[in-house]
């Protein structure tokens, strides 16, 4: 099947200068990275001149000055214990300044005037915001919504009473289950109850056993000389390649 495809390969020639092959060669080119880095490798052969006075070593110098901390503060140490012309630390505009915004920042001060003047308020006693507070204390205080009742004295045989231990009577949870007393203790088996044959029923409706036959139990004998197996031998065939 493949004999004339095999000769037909060795038969073939390109020439080189196809459009194809062209192409091939420009990507080739385009991808390469010994040609990428060509111009760089040819740059460091040639070395370089790196003087003193170069612009980069200049702005690397200025960078790296301004960057420095010593040069960041060298102005600021040059001026310390040169402040001439204040004769204490009050008359000091600075010192005065950096005085104001701590007491501006302190807590103690800041509440000093509200501390001082939260002792000095009086209320009088018939204000409305105290009838108002009083008359709420009465009205949610349990003293005064509770007002227990005296205790009654009934007779035994009175009729209201004798209604009213009847109806505890049937109202009752021991006398309403002491029909039942004589249940207790007695054994019973749940094998036919409501629940055990509702769980039976339930298991086997999800019993996969039950529910499908298993492909190896089912008797299946293939026909050899039916029209779809005659096809795929015949297809087999074809496209075998020995």
């Amino acid at each position: 099947y493949t004999e004339a495809w095999d000769a037909d390969k060795k038969s073939i020639h390109v020439m080189p200068d196809t459009p194809d092959i062209l192409l091939a060669k420009a990507n080739a080119a385009n991808v390469s990275h010994k040609l990428y880095v060509k111009g760089w490798e040819e740059a460091k052969k040639k070395g370089y001149d790196m003087r003193a006075d170069a612009i980069p070593i200049k702005t690397a110098k200025a960078s790296r000055d301004i960057a420095s901390d010593y040069k960041y503060k060298e102005t600021h140490e040059k001026e310390k214990g040169h402040y001439i012309g204040c004769p204490s630390a009050k008359e000091d505009p600075k010192l005065a300044w950096a005085a104001r915004a701590m007491a501006l920042q302190n807590d103690r001060l800041y509440k000093k005037a509200y501390n001082d003047s939260k002792t000095q308020v009086h209320i009088p006693v018939d204000a409305l915001a105290v009838q108002a507070a009083k008359d709420c204390q009465t009205l949610v205080s349990d003293i005064d919504y509770r007002q227990y009742l005296h205790q009654w004295t009934c007779l035994p045989d009175q009729n209201d009473v004798i209604h009213a231990r009847q109806a505890y009577d049937l109202q009752s949870d021991n006398v309403y289950k002491s029909d039942l007393e004589w249940l207790r203790g007695i054994g019973w088996l749940t094998e036919g109850s409501v629940d055990v044959v509702k769980a039976k029923k339930a298991q086997e409706l999800l019993n996969d056993r039950l529910y499908r036959t298993r492909p190896e139990q089912l008797k299946f004998t293939s026909i050899t000389d039916s029209p779809d197996v005659v096809l795929a031998k015949t297809n087999a065939m074809q496209l075998s390649d020995v």
